[in-house]
């Protein structure tokens, strides 16, 4: 598809660096249309969607679900390219255990779990949760979103939770005491629990890939 005229729907329900997002966006897809939105016709409309979302799982959720945009982000996974940023990704999954446990959206298999409080590293040092700062990602896979991206590339994360999904459905690992999923993928959908708007050049690139990508 390149850099045409093409328009990307970042999905607005208040849950999110939508305006980073977008901005980033608009700096690696100069000639695309942007819109931070809430209009159904429009995410209709648009060529590819970005579902981000940060904060609470409970809250997340209940937006999404208020606004309709469980059925959109389903309908939109079978037709265009999106691209899940954080607990964009989470809300994908069927059940967090976040909140005392959320059903989400149910759209891939798989759960999020707590890292708990007892993580340490290699040496026996305790590790902070949230999760917050650059790590690297194992590309698991071949994937269109990793043109250009060298292997075990530093990505910024901030989470407390992460993704506990089948080991198909893992396009990039992290390890952060727990091995966990960092990007997972499925037919037109690719999602990365950490913010490729917060990543630098990789993170920028991944956002330039998935402007180019056509989907499966």
């Amino acid at each position: 598809m390149g850099n045409r005229a093409q328009s990307i729907a970042v999905l607005d329900y208040g849950m999110g660096n939508l305006h980073s997002v977008a901005k980033a966006l608009e700096h690696v897809a100069p000639d695309a249309r942007v819109l931070v939105t809430d209009n159904p016709v429009e995410v209709s409309d648009a060529d590819r969607l970005v579902f981000p979302g940060v904060g609470a799982i409970r809250d997340c959720m209940a937006e999404i679900r208020r606004l309709g945009f469980d059925v959109m982000v389903e309908q939109a996974v079978g037709e265009k390219p999106v691209l899940g940023i954080c607990v964009g990704l989470q809300a994908l999954l069927e059940h967090s255990d976040e909140n005392n446990g959320v059903d989400c959206l149910n759209i891939l298999p798989g759960r999020v779990r707590f890292f708990g409080n007892r993580l340490r590293d290699g040496n026996g040092e305790r590790l902070k949760v949230p999760h917050m700062g650059w790590n690297r990602v194992a590309q698991t896979l071949d994937h269109p979103l990793w043109q250009g991206i060298a292997q075990d590339s530093r990505f910024y994360f901030v989470h407390s939770y992460y993704v506990e999904v089948a080991d198909a459905l893992v396009a990039g690992s992290c390890d952060y005491s727990v091995q966990f999923a960092a990007a997972v993928h499925r037919g037109n959908l690719f999602a990365v629990q950490f913010h490729p708007e917060k990543s630098q050049d990789a993170g920028l690139r991944l956002l330039k890939n998935f402007v180019n990508w056509s989907g499966a």
